[in-house]
């Protein structure tokens, strides 16, 4: 891309796409489509065609998706495979119909079997049974993942797809009851500690494993894999398995990332883990190696990440008071 370009973000407004438009402006980009919920609906393929022929974006990035977390998906299945099904193919076909440069279909590495081999490699997808507390939203980006890779194989389009691991950082979703563990925790351990109240329940036992990557970081990685030459993205190419994991290749229990959060929040209480509420997968930890060995790898750390997060929701939490 040069910054000339005009670039489409589906889905600015939020985590990742939020977090991918502050670094293309950080890097020059000036000529940036972005349409809000309002101004646009994502899953009215006339609309999306509309703006698409009136547009015609160079490249995009499709980052907008209907997610949550054990709660939310437990709660709206229909909501999250319909939604994100329509969402995906809509921007899809449309951007094949523009002849766009290049598109980046962001996915989610809950697209793996439950039961798969850790660290998750990019292919173990569709080898064995998905966890049943997010089906819904897996199979729809898995769909996102072959929708990429049809069009690419029968229209030679460049669409390339990135598996991020659970995401966190600025701009998240603290919804009390449909965000995901770190803002969920993070924000009940800060009304904890405000309100003096000395213990605080989490759902499941603790034991599951979870890897968090700092959404900066999955920005740069976005752009990294869509800014890199066709030769190099192609390396070890196999039409049928083209995504690729985007993470930190190391994970720890839910109750550790209770501890480490306890210490950048500063609550004092006491944790009591619900073990009658749903642990959802028992480790989700991935496969680097294919990002690492194309050049790139993360820089923020949890702790760094969480504290960089507080920083910035404390200002959001007092706003809403």
């Amino acid at each position: 891309m040069n910054i000339n370009d005009k670039v489409y973000v589906a889905g600015h407004r939020g985590l990742v796409g939020s977090a991918i438009v502050r670094q293309l402006k950080l890097r020059g980009f000036k000529n940036l489509v972005l349409r809000n919920r309002g101004e646009l609906d994502l899953t009215n393929q006339i609309k999306v065609d509309e703006f698409f022929n009136k547009e015609k974006p160079d490249f995009v990035i499709l980052a907008a998706a209907k997610v949550g977390g054990i709660h939310a998906n437990s709660a709206y299945p229909a909501d999250f495979i319909y939604d994100n099904l329509m969402i995906q193919a809509n921007i899809i076909h449309a951007s094949y119909k523009v002849e766009v440069k290049r598109l980046l279909f962001l996915g989610s590495t809950c697209i793996y079997p439950r039961e798969v081999k850790q660290p998750m490699r990019e292919d173990a997808l569709l080898t064995d049974i998905l966890e049943p507390s997010n089906e819904p939203y897996a199979i729809a980006k898995i769909a996102g993942i072959k929708l990429c890779e049809s069009y690419n194989r029968q229209h030679k389009t460049d669409f390339r797809s990135v598996m991020p691991t659970n995401l966190y950082g600025v701009n998240d979703n603290f919804h009390p009851e449909n965000s995901h563990v770190i803002p969920a925790l993070m924000r009940r351990m800060h009304q904890a500690k405000i309100k003096s109240v000395d213990e605080i329940i989490v759902w499941g036992s603790g034991k599951p494993m979870r890897e968090f990557l700092y959404v900066d970081d999955m920005a740069e990685a976005s752009l990294f894999v869509l800014e890199l030459d066709e030769d190099q993205y192609k390396s070890n190419y196999n039409p049928r398995l083209t995504h690729i994991n985007i993470g930190t290749g190391v994970d720890i229990t839910i109750r550790e990332l209770c501890e480490e959060m306890k210490q950048v929040v500063g609550f004092n209480g006491v944790l009591r883990f619900d073990q009658d509420k749903p642990d959802g997968s028992p480790r989700k930890l991935i496969d680097v190696s294919k990002i690492e060995a194309l050049g790139w790898k993360h820089k923020i750390d949890l702790k760094d990440g969480l504290t960089l997060t507080y920083a910035w929701f404390k200002e959001l939490y007092e706003k809403e008071q």
